[in-house]
């Protein structure tokens, strides 16, 4: 009799990107976290980068969403529906042979938030959920060894959280989560443009601006970068011209709160590990950790050295696909660490 091979995914369920880790493969799924609907009939016309595509530019029929909101679920049903088409899309469709799905959270995630994704993967298509908070993957795809008695800082700076914390012996001893990120950054630098120069753009051009200009440090580029927009005087499209210096300016208090709550966390922090993060620096990973000149004023506040991930974007996913090796000491719906992993094992 044939046997069938468990197949196993870890899932990045980011409010930006979704990324999804096929165990034995690498990375298989790399598409933005948004959803193309009929509005009448809610059926999913499009996914990933075709609905991207249609952001701000689709007919009044079809509506463009985002489902994730600061890296949790804001629209249950849309979610269930991207889920069951990516694991489909992944795994092929089976009525028998469902995939075990590992998937990321916010660390100090709620029970209801946490019952969300659980249900929301179980109906996508998943036998088994398990979950991982975001830095513990994070950790682990940037190469940290968290299972050692010494502590590590981990910064995960995502699309709609940045999630804190410092880890030690497989576990999360002191952490944050604060409601800025990636998205954050594209508002403020959208806000900014719109109050000082009376232009309203879109949300990929303000991505854009952060890409291309965007630095948060006095001693970073001095580039400029022109867009078009939307005159709010004269109502007709309009091109201007964004530099460096405003967008420091436009992300000044979004930067000074994620400032802020890495220092909360610091002073939470046991002066053993205090002692171990010193020597070790703090590791920066998410797209957001790519943000010109932020590990320079981190490094400024904070007077520690900063690390940024070799793949920064990936990390998440890529310490997910890690975990999967470990689904076999797990319960369902339990969330990893190697606590867990060792009291599962010894009562088994």
């Amino acid at each position: 009799m044939k046997m069938f091979k468990t197949m196993d995914i870890g899932i990045d369920l980011g409010t930006a990107n979704i990324l999804v880790y096929l165990k034995d493969k690498g990375i298989v799924f790399n598409e933005p976290s948004v959803v193309a609907l009929d509005k009448k009939s809610q059926k999913v016309l499009a996914l990933g980068h075709e609905a991207r595509e249609l952001l701000g530019r689709s007919p009044g029929n079809i509506v463009t969403v985002r489902p994730l909101c600061e890296g949790v679920i804001a629209k249950y049903t849309i979610t269930q529906k991207m889920l069951s088409m990516i694991i489909e899309k992944v795994c092929g469709r089976s009525l028998f042979f469902k995939p075990r799905v590992m998937v990321c959270v916010p660390v100090g995630v709620t029970s209801v938030e946490k019952r969300a994704v659980l249900e929301a993967a179980m109906h996508g298509g998943a036998s088994k959920t398990y979950l991982i908070e975001e830095p513990m993957a994070a950790a682990l795809g940037a190469g940290v060894d968290v299972g050692l008695p010494r502590g590590n800082m981990v910064v995960d700076i995502g699309g709609g959280s940045t999630d804190i914390a410092i880890l030690s012996l497989g576990g999360i001893v002191a952490d944050n989560s604060i409601r800025i990120g990636g998205d954050h950054f594209d508002e403020a630098i959208a806000a900014y443009v719109k109050r000082t120069q009376g232009v309203t753009i879109g949300e990929r051009t303000a991505e854009d601006i952060k890409i291309s200009v965007a630095t948060v440090s006095e001693n970073g580029r001095n580039d400029s970068i022109d867009v078009r927009g939307h005159d709010n005087v004269s109502g007709l499209p309009k091109t201007i011209t964004v530099t460096s210096a405003e967008c420091r300016e436009a992300l000044q208090d979004s930067v000074q709160t994620l400032l802020n709550a890495v220092r909360q966390v610091l002073e939470k922090c046991p002066p053993e590990l205090a002692a171990d993060i010193i020597d070790n620096g703090i590791y920066l990973t998410g797209g957001g950790a790519l943000l010109d000149g932020l590990a320079t004023v981190l490094h400024e506040e904070t007077k520690i050295d900063m690390h940024i991930a070799v793949d920064p974007l990936n990390c998440v996913v890529q310490g997910t696909g890690i975990a999967l090796r470990s689904l076999d000491l797990l319960h369902n719906g339990e969330i990893f660490s190697y606590a867990n992993m060792a009291a599962n094992s010894v009562k088994n």
